[in-house]
């Protein structure tokens, strides 16, 4: 698959995602080293400064799971007045973060999270 063509598939189904979970604002696929690889966040947003946290936080989150004997990380979760933010892996070179309102239900978020997930995974190591 095209470098040009994988973009494209991780962006449409990060609309997919977007479109089909109710209170999500916007999302983006990140590399483990901080760079946004595709992303549906809104104009005014900057991408390079979400990225870099994103990959920090999981980073953190993974660190804070294993020294405390929680396991392998499933996600990490902020809750803020305005809404959340939530972060998963997306295969071992990823990180799928979405923005969602106040409103959003997060069960729903977190099943169509662990979905996305692994269709961005696989569109990952298609290309």
């Amino acid at each position: 698959m095209a470098q040009r063509s994988r973009t494209e598939a991780l962006a449409a189904r990060l609309r997919e995602l977007q479109m089909s979970t109710p209170g999500i604002e916007a999302a983006a696929v990140v590399s483990l080293d901080g760079l946004t690889i595709a992303s549906t966040l809104p104009p005014g947003v900057e991408e390079d400064r979400v990225s870099a946290m994103s990959a920090a936080m999981l980073s953190l989150g993974e660190r804070i799971a294993s020294e405390l004997g929680r396991g392998m990380l499933d996600e990490v979760y902020l809750r803020g007045r305005a809404g959340y933010v939530v972060l998963r892996a997306v295969g071992d070179e990823a990180v799928l973060t979405v923005l969602a309102g106040e409103q959003a239900k997060i069960g729903l978020l977190f099943l169509d999270m662990r979905r996305a997930s692994e269709d961005l995974a696989a569109i990952l190591e298609a290309g």
